[in-house]
């Protein structure tokens, strides 16, 4: 079955001299699209915010606003970034090329260009921006999950909003690749996404857990793992959704991964994560100070929980964040204690 038998694919031919477009329009309608006219990048601007396109043919030379400005106007767009542009043009040059790929142009084809080319280029391009759109829904879904897991413990307030922001701060400080910045900062909105598998009756539990329910409890990692692995644009948060639960010493959950055996980014978020969850007021406990959620960090590092080295760069952090040296006056002899004890 092709994928023109689910929903006849949209395209905007966009040209200022009309016997073009009617090329153009007559090859593409015989193929099966449902194909759009623009006689000038006003109008093409117009067609597209009335109509949901799938891919654009536009001319290059037009008066007035030219198909390179059209282009530049759409992929700025969060809306329309994702619909291809295939610039038609007489001109065959290096720069004119150049200038297009900088526009954000798809491709290009030269006039007159070949029916079989124009079918085939188009039906491509067609394809992999359906694909992209399902994949930028199905990112979509995951992150909606996220915040309903959210919203169902009201006392957390605006924890995934910070982390995100904590983790793109704390993440430059480090000098992480943009990846990993992306990573980290999608980690701050998904990393709890396993608990829409947790029953309410201990996820809202305000006493001490049992150990069944402790077990229950910890499958949320394992439970989030499992929903966002078959996204391929997932592959690098989901080490912090399974991991950000590990201890240094092994004594963590799901793995009791060892040290270095814990990724990186799960131990950065582990940090951002913990620090919030200490500065901020819960109805079982007062929102700590940056000196005393510090401290309290510094002392975990002590017992074997946390990386030495890493918590004096997230104090460092904190510190520079806050401009305030007086975080540093009890937590640094603490770390450096913990530090020279276990590296």
């Amino acid at each position: 079955m092709s994928f023109l038998d689910f929903e006849p694919p949209k395209v905007l031919v966009v040209d200022d001299h009309p016997a073009s477009r009617m090329t153009a329009v007559a090859l593409l309608s015989v193929e099966g699209y449902d194909v759009f006219e623009a006689e000038s990048g006003p109008a093409a601007i117009k067609c597209v915010s009335q109509t949901n396109l799938d891919l654009i043919l536009l001319d290059v030379m037009m008066p007035g606003m030219d198909g390179f400005e059209v282009c530049r106007c759409l992929k700025q767009d969060e809306q329309t970034r994702l619909i291809p542009v295939i610039f038609i043009t007489a001109l065959n040059d290096r720069r004119s090329r150049i200038k297009g790929i900088e526009a954000g142009g798809d491709d290009f084809l030269t006039k007159p260009f070949d029916h079989l080319e124009l079918t085939a280029r188009v039906k491509s391009l067609v394809r992999q921006k359906r694909l992209n759109e399902d994949l930028d829904h199905a990112e979509q879904v995951l992150f909606s999950i996220a915040r309903a897991v959210e919203s169902r413990d009201p006392n957390t307030g605006d924890h995934c909003e910070r982390l995100i922001d904590l983790g793109k701060e704390f993440g430059e400080f480090l000098n992480l690749s943009r990846p990993e910045l992306r990573d980290l900062m999608w980690g701050g909105y998904l990393h709890d996404i396993g608990k829409v598998g947790i029953p309410d009756a201990v996820l809202l539990k305000k006493g001490p857990f049992t150990d069944e329910e402790r077990e229950i409890m910890n499958q949320h990692v394992l439970i989030g793992e499992k929903i966002c692995k078959p996204l391929r644009t997932m592959r690098g948060v989901l080490p912090i959704i399974k991991y950000h639960h590990e201890r240094w010493d092994g004594s963590g959950y799901p793995e009791g991964l060892v040290a270095d055996e814990i990724p990186l980014l799960s131990q950065v978020f582990q940090l951002i994560d913990i620090y919030d969850a200490l500065t901020s007021e819960r109805p079982y406990k007062r929102a700590f100070t940056p000196t005393e959620a510090l401290e309290i960090i510094a002392q975990e590092t002590n017992k074997g929980w946390r990386n030495p080295e890493l918590v004096m760069q997230f104090q460092e952090f904190i510190v520079t964040l806050l401009g305030k040296s007086n975080v540093k006056i009890q937590t640094m002899e603490v770390l450096q204690a913990s530090a020279s004890s276990v590296l």
